[in-house]
């Protein structure tokens, strides 16, 4: 699927841009159902819908209107929508973050789409995935591909490159699970940030360490990402899942080995956000309980 100097490239910058990893007909399903759940979030007025755990699906961002749609996240579309459980397990990106995963046994824990609509507030300040979803081990990876075009321009994702290779900084701030790093992370560490973009179709990898964040979309432009992430097989999870799904656990490239494997980490563990995703956690809108 992809080249060993591209592998070579993620190990040491902890992050690979992939373009064409999906086709335009396998977009073009995917953003059909995008419009449609964003037509009927013109209708609504609060977060709304059910998933698993009994929390909204369908998130909405502070300045929604029904002439102003501002759907910022759909959690676990893969069990509402066929073309997204393709995108997730039958589509070359499984493929592709199994090779980054290291050829091993890779499954798939979750998903949901993180979108920026024209001219809305959505942000996402500095974070780490793997302090959301901490495991025995960290070869895990977040997978975002690309359902609208990402410009430099429309709230990209912004990585610090090789942060993967550094400490887990603490998402606690004041005995809260803020979701966020400290402002002295931030000040230290994220002032000179790569920003991740390319076409509809194409897939930014990110190791589950990345310091990434990204702004708010200030442009007429959509941009929106369906988020995948995958875990090494013998992997085994640490805390509860944040967007449980009745697909997490699915083998999506090579075998189980029947191991657990444990690196070094330390940290605290996560709370899960009470309402319909972190994006409260983030605004210090709630405190992330039961």
């Amino acid at each position: 699927m992809i080249k060993q100097w591209q592998i070579d490239k993620f190990n040491q910058q902890g992050y690979l841009v992939v373009e064409d990893v999906l086709s335009a007909a396998e977009i073009a399903t995917l953003q059909q159902d995008f419009d449609r759940w964003v037509a009927e979030s013109c209708r609504q007025s609060a977060a709304y819908g059910s998933t698993l755990d009994g929390r909204p699906r369908f998130d909405l961002e502070s300045d929604h209107r029904a002439d102003h749609p501002s759907l910022r996240r759909v959690s676990s579309p893969t069990e509402i929508s066929a073309p997204y459980y393709h995108a997730a397990f039958q589509s070359a990106m499984a493929q592709i973050a199994g090779q980054l995963i290291g050829g091993k046994g890779t499954r798939f824990h979750h998903s949901k789409i993180n979108s920026k609509l024209p001219h809305t507030a959505t942000q996402v300040k500095w974070h780490q995935d793997f302090l959301f979803t901490p495991h025995s081990n960290d070869d895990m990876i977040t997978a975002l591909l690309m359902v609208s075009e990402v410009t430099p321009e429309n709230g990209p994702l912004k990585v610090v490159p090789g942060s993967h290779r550094g400490p887990l900084y603490s998402h606690w701030q004041e005995d809260r699970f803020s979701g966020a790093v400290a402002d002295e992370v931030v000040e230290q560490y994220c002032q000179q940030p790569e920003a991740c973009f390319g076409p509809a179709g194409a897939v930014c990898f990110m190791h589950t360490r990345l310091l990434h964040a990204s702004s708010p979309n200030e442009t007429g432009l959509p941009r929106t990402l369906f988020i995948s992430v995958y875990a090494a097989e013998d992997a085994l999870p640490l805390g509860e899942n944040p967007l449980p799904s009745e697909h997490a656990g699915l083998m999506v490239y090579g075998a189980e080995s029947g191991l657990v494997r444990c690196s070094e980490n330390q940290l605290r563990l996560p709370q899960k956000p009470r309402g319909a995703s972190f994006f409260v956690q983030q605004a210090g809108k709630e405190f992330a309980g039961a």
